[in-house]
């Protein structure tokens, strides 16, 4: 399809504000609107090249002198889990995952503030409302949706709600948008479990990648990320392999 000057996305740089991962640093991003009848291709295009989705907008870090953020996904088929890793999916193999449509409930919600507040209660999102969430879950002109966990044997409606993951479908793999889980729940390592069924999604369903954002070295809470190989992560030069 021939792209016309009215089809490209604007790009718009925000003002820099201290980095939510590295204390004493500045951050600042990129960013662009994701709406219209371009969105989806525009969305795969920007995912391949490190943005990251966050309702109609994509951005990528743009910091001056500063190169500490890089996008990383787990090449799928060659993925092995590690020793705890398999230990996480034993924890938690009563968990049953259900693929529905991106449209916020009442027990969405109540999951993600308790997890906000528990984990996450100096952030930027602690003080989001229920509008702020459905506008999340709901502001999309891309392919995407929602996986609920529940216990197995109460896989109904009905049944306890204890992790979420809002995910992007994308050409080349799954992109995980956001998730959050019980936090009263510790030892079942709910965000590694989602991780690792995300790559057995994607996997079932032919996609080569599982995007998981940005991996900041130096960084407490996305260390994790490295721990997901082989992996690739975009370098200056392109995507480059780790095992």
């Amino acid at each position: 399809m021939t792209s016309h000057p009215r089809d490209a996305p604007q790009f718009y740089l925000t003002a820099p504000s201290p980095c939510p991962y590295l204390p004493g640093q500045r951050e600042r991003k990129v960013f662009t609107h994701i709406v219209g009848r371009r969105a989806r291709e525009i969305n795969e295009i920007l995912t391949q090249g490190g943005f990251r989705r966050s309702q109609t907008i994509a951005y990528r870090p743009a910091c001056e002198g500063c190169r500490a953020c890089v996008s990383v996904r787990v090449v799928v088929d060659e993925f092995q889990p590690s020793d705890n890793m398999r230990r996480v999916l034993r924890l938690n193999r009563d968990l049953v995952g259900a693929p529905t449509p991106n449209q916020p409930s009442a027990g969405q919600y109540a999951l993600f503030r308790r997890y906000l507040d528990a984990r996450h209660g100096e952030g930027g999102m602690v003080d989001m409302t229920v509008l702020d969430y459905a506008m999340m879950v709901e502001d999309s002109h891309v392919e995407t949706g929602i996986i609920e966990y529940r216990r197995a044997d109460e896989a109904g409606r009905d049944g306890p709600l204890m992790a979420v993951s809002l995910t992007d479908f994308l050409p080349d793999g799954l992109s995980m948008v956001y998730s959050f889980f019980d936090p009263t729940l510790p030892k079942r390592s709910l965000g590694s479990f989602m991780i690792l069924d995300h790559i057995a999604r994607a996997r079932a369903l032919g996609l080569p990648y599982l995007y998981l954002g940005y991996w900041v070295e130096g960084s407490r809470k996305m260390e994790y990320k490295a721990r997901y190989r082989p992996q690739e992560r975009l370098l200056p030069t392109g995507w480059a392999r780790f095992d």
